[in-house]
């Protein structure tokens, strides 16, 4: 007689997947206070930029992508049009297809909660995640509840009391995200084809900064990346 495996669903028990919650959002807890701060620098700009109170709420809930969502504020601070800001934000969410995709089958339940789960797909929620080469849905969730936590109230803070904090530059909140994703990088440089990979995308980002438009260096590089990974594995 042949069984049908279709209606089974294998899930870990819910004291692991308690374990596992906790667990992410304790391993991403320095990154989430760093996201708290970094979150105060974009309410502040986005205050500058005539956004009000509500909307910067709201696109950090919605939106959770800081540099897409400093791409498109920027964009609008400096007089550029709506339609430039939204191509900005575009062009950097675009690496996470590649997330989505890795996140993908860890995902539960039906296409709604699915759906919830995978706006939580960020950079951090899924280096953090990262077990054996495949997704921990348990820790991917606790990284990414505690980073949109962090990264929402550091925006109501920098909305709503800017002004008390000054230029959030001088206290160097725009140099704790490089650091942060250099340390997340190598956790993930674990053979010479991901090495090969980060030196060629790193390369390809520092010669199209200072010329190409927002957002075009991140696609370069990732693809470039993506390139001599696959290239390292033929």
């Amino acid at each position: 007689m042949q069984m049908d495996y279709s209606s089974i669903i294998t899930e870990r028990p819910a004291t692991d997947m308690r374990s596992s919650i906790v667990a992410g959002a304790r391993a991403v807890l320095p990154i989430a206070i760093a996201a708290s701060a970094f979150g105060v620098s974009f309410g502040i700009l986005a205050r500058d930029a005539g956004m009000g109170v509500v909307a910067p709420l709201v696109f950090s809930f919605t939106t959770f992508a800081g540099s897409a969502q400093f791409a498109a504020v920027s964009v609008l601070e400096q007089g550029g049009a709506l339609p430039a800001a939204i191509v900005a934000a575009v062009l950097l969410n675009l690496r996470y297809l590649a997330i989505g995709v890795a996140v993908a089958p860890a995902l539960r339940g039906g296409r709604a909660r699915r759906l919830a789960e995978a706006q939580l797909a960020v950079d951090e929620s899924w280096a953090v995640a990262q077990s054996d080469g495949h997704i921990d849905r348990g820790r991917f969730l606790g990284a990414a509840l505690a980073l949109l936590a962090a990264w929402t109230s550091g925006t109501a803070l920098g909305v709503l009391g800017g002004g008390s904090f000054g230029d959030p530059q001088s206290y160097g909140i725009d140099a704790m995200f490089p650091a942060l994703f250099l340390a997340l990088l190598v956790g993930q440089l674990g053979s010479r084809s991901a090495l090969r990979a980060a030196l060629l995308g790193g390369t390809i980002a520092l010669v199209l900064i200072p010329v190409a438009p927002a957002g075009v260096p991140v696609i370069a590089a990732v693809t470039g990346a993506l390139i001599a990974l696959q290239g390292g594995r033929a």
